[in-house]
């Protein structure tokens, strides 16, 4: 079993699992109800971000000053803070888990920016609108199956993550990676090589796929994919889904299906057929 916060609330004999859904790229919204509980989470992996959507004034962290919550707090998980909880009261809440290289692709894709900027303070019952918003809207997304509605909640929040201001070593020059992310666009129904992504650049193709993974925060392949799962989806509301992998470099329907199922969960089909309803 690995340590993640879903990981230790699985465990739990009182915590109940109510509702859920499958994001896709390792992401996962899920709906929890706890009560006359002890939580430890130590060094889980990924980040967990959690809305108290009912209750909350029985839940207490206690590995420091006792604090207590209200519903609409919010709390932040970071990979790798451990943190210890006694709860007395029934409460419900919403939490959103998705791995650190994944969040930190989001990030650079989102703003522009070097993954290792993302900042993911410890949160312990704060309440800033621009993250709890998104996951009380994910609540609602999850609660339905609504993986579009659940994708743009995902988008906001990504949106309203901050930067740390800290100095940059090595990584790839911001109009390096704008340069090879054009490129990747203009070139994205073709095969890309890593010899070609690292010519951009002028280095060695190790270099490349060293420093590159250290702006993205994942490596060029994950990137090209993450580039090509996108286009697909803005694609699939308009265009059969052989015309759809063809424009994002797949060489065949069923190599769409495989990956596009991969990273959301659903298969283009699918996903047509939830725009469809959404419309």
């Amino acid at each position: 079993m690995t340590n993640r916060v879903f990981d230790y609330l699985s465990a739990s004999k009182h915590a109940r699992h109510l509702a859920g859904l499958d994001l896709g790229h390792g992401r996962k919204a899920a709906i929890w109800y706890n009560d006359d509980d002890q939580m430890r989470y130590d060094a889980p992996k990924g980040h967990a971000f959690s809305y108290y959507l009912a209750g909350g004034e029985g839940s207490l962290r206690v590995d420091g000053p006792t604090q207590r919550g209200w519903p609409g707090a919010l709390c932040v998980f970071p990979e790798g803070h451990s943190s210890e909880w006694k709860l007395t009261e029934p409460f419900r809440f919403v939490h959103l888990y998705v791995p650190d290289d994944h969040l930190r692709a989001s990030f650079a894709q989102t703003h522009d920016r070097d993954a290792r900027l993302l900042d993911v303070p410890e949160r312990t019952f704060d309440a800033p609108q621009t993250l709890s918003r998104p996951l009380q809207a994910l609540a609602e997304a999850a609660a339905k199956g609504d993986i579009l509605a659940a994708d743009g909640c995902y988008a906001e929040l990504v949106a309203a993550l901050p930067e740390r201001p800290i100095h940059l070593k090595g990584g790839l020059a911001p109009k390096v990676l704008r340069r090879v992310d054009d490129w990747i666009e203009a070139h994205l129904d073709q095969d890309i090589r890593l010899e070609d992504l690292a010519a951009l650049a002028d280095l060695s193709e190790f270099h490349f796929h060293r420093m590159f993974r250290a702006s993205r925060g994942v490596p060029p392949h994950r990137w090209v994919m993450l580039l090509r799962i996108a286009r697909a989806k803005d694609l699939l509301s308009h265009s059969p889904i052989a015309d759809v992998a063809a424009a994002c470099g797949f060489s065949h329907q069923s190599h769409l299906n495989r990956a596009f199922k991969a990273a959301m969960s659903l298969t283009p089909g699918q996903y047509k057929a939830a725009l469809r309803n959404a419309a």
